[in-house]
């Protein structure tokens, strides 16, 4: 039976207890995060990027015999072999939860208490029959303008880095080592071949994979230099089966990353919403991220977290630490990185975390939404943005002074407006989410007469 691999960017697939803090300036408690695990078919890319220097990790998401795994990646210029370099896994996971959407909650104060101040605590392809069968004969190879550049291992991968004169040669050289090429393979890897991009190929060496113990593929790390800020996407969405998610994090010096091909939009963030969702998080945030990209016709980019990386608040986890910033590709924090650095880079000055502004970027795909590779820019702006969602709670203390009706007034109608605020975040049934706050339907005789009042505080 042949088996199948997919060509791809990286880790996109073609087929298919952080502790809790307070933070007193903000009074609040994050309660909990929305990651990456909560969607399926979802790809992690770090890029980290100075100037023309770029350190890109990619997560792979590969599930199966690791046999049967390979990626194809464009990639702008040549690589040499310290130029890749394996990284950890436990790095990437520590930036997404760092990053996540959160829940907060705060609790009212007594109103009948003088007010101190304080709300609350706060890849396309088919496998070879071997681990190294995608090594044809370089003599075939030249014959179809496919020329091997290069042959590594690294860790447990095996890596080739190859470039082509057209696209069809290359196609053929794919098709001769054992790769199914989905439908528009051809034109789209003639695009990058115009370009004059080369092709990173990786695929796991069992041997390798055996000595060292890993029953998990790691991350794979590639430095670079080039003029181009950008991800290669499209390769992801020739026989993908349906939409694909992809998170981005960017690790850059100046401020907050953009797109520059595609629109960039911010996730609603702030917003009241009632107590249940504490327990149904993941839930609230798949659907109220599906209705956002409903209502951006499927074709922007979300920012969903941006901030410097020395702090957070509140934080869904504690900001990564210097060593784990060298080794996603910092060079410059610490004297001397541990992530890959091409030949002639000079390490700067260590300036301190501060000078890492985190930018983390949620695109749902496909080919017809996104028919161009990402690209993005560099801002100076450093303006502090997260997905933050908020759980107000009611004071559930007994007393009695004429603030406290005040206060009963202004909780009934901050309830009504959480359900109408939800409903429309989510696009779910509003009398449903009155339901579950065990609130009336709006117009009803107990709704009118806010007999609903005393299960607020059951």
């Amino acid at each position: 039976m042949k088996k199948i691999l997919v060509l791809a960017l990286a880790i996109i697939a073609l087929y298919a207890s952080i502790p809790i803090k307070s933070a007193m300036a903000f009074c609040g408690f994050y309660v909990a995060k929305a990651d990456t695990k909560i969607f399926n078919q979802a790809s992690k890319v770090v890029l980290v990027r100075d100037g023309d220097r770029t350190v890109l990790t990619m997560a792979n998401d590969f599930k199966g015999d690791p046999k049967e795994f390979a990626i194809v990646i464009p990639v702008p210029t040549f690589l040499e072999k310290g130029q890749i370099h394996i990284g950890e896994s436990a790095i990437v996971d520590h930036l997404d939860a760092y990053t996540s959407p959160r829940l907060v909650e705060y609790f009212d104060r007594n109103p009948c208490a003088p007010n101190d101040g304080m709300e609350g605590l706060g890849a396309v392809g088919a496998y070879a029959e071997s681990a190294r069968g995608i090594r044809a004969s370089r003599e075939r190879a030249n014959q179809l303008g496919v020329k091997i550049e290069a042959e590594y291992t690294v860790g447990e991968y095996d890596i080739i880095i190859l470039s082509a004169q057209e696209s069809n040669g290359l196609s053929v050289w794919l098709k001769e080592n054992g790769y199914k090429l989905p439908q528009g393979a051809s034109e789209v890897l003639g695009s990058y071949i115009k370009q004059k991009m080369r092709f990173f190929v990786a695929k796991v060496n069992l041997e390798e994979q055996s000595k060292l113990g890993f029953k998990f593929l790691r991350p794979l790390q590639v430095a670079f230099e080039s003029p181009k800020f950008m991800l290669p996407i499209r390769l992801g969405t020739l026989n993908a089966n349906g939409d694909q998610e992809l998170f981005i994090f960017t690790l850059t010096k100046k401020g907050r990353t953009e797109t520059t091909n595609y629109r960039m939009v911010k996730l609603p963030e702030g917003m009241d919403i009632p107590g249940f969702v504490k327990d149904e998080f993941a839930g609230f945030y798949q659907a109220m991220f599906t209705a956002q990209v409903k209502r951006e016709d499927g074709n922007a980019v979300f920012l969903e977290y941006a901030w410097d990386m020395n702090w957070c608040d509140p934080c869904a986890a504690d900001p990564l630490t210097q060593e784990e910033l060298k080794k996603i590709g910092v060079f410059w924090v610490g004297a001397e990185a541990s992530a890959p650095t091409p030949p002639n880079w000079r390490q700067p000055p260590m300036p301190g975390a501060s000078e890492v502004f985190v930018t983390r970027l949620h695109v749902r795909y496909n080919r017809d939404r996104f028919p161009e590779d990402l690209m993005f820019q560099e801002t100076a702006d450093r303006t502090n943005f997260q997905g933050r969602y908020v759980l107000r709670h009611a004071y559930q203390g007994g007393d009695s002074c004429p603030a406290m009706e005040t206060y009963r007034r202004e909780v009934r109608d901050r309830r009504e407006k959480e359900a109408t605020t939800l409903a429309n975040l989510t696009g779910w049934d509003v009398n449903q989410i009155r339901g579950k706050m065990k609130l009336e339907p709006a117009g009803s005789p107990n709704g009118k007469k806010g007999q609903w009042w005393e299960k607020v505080w059951e």
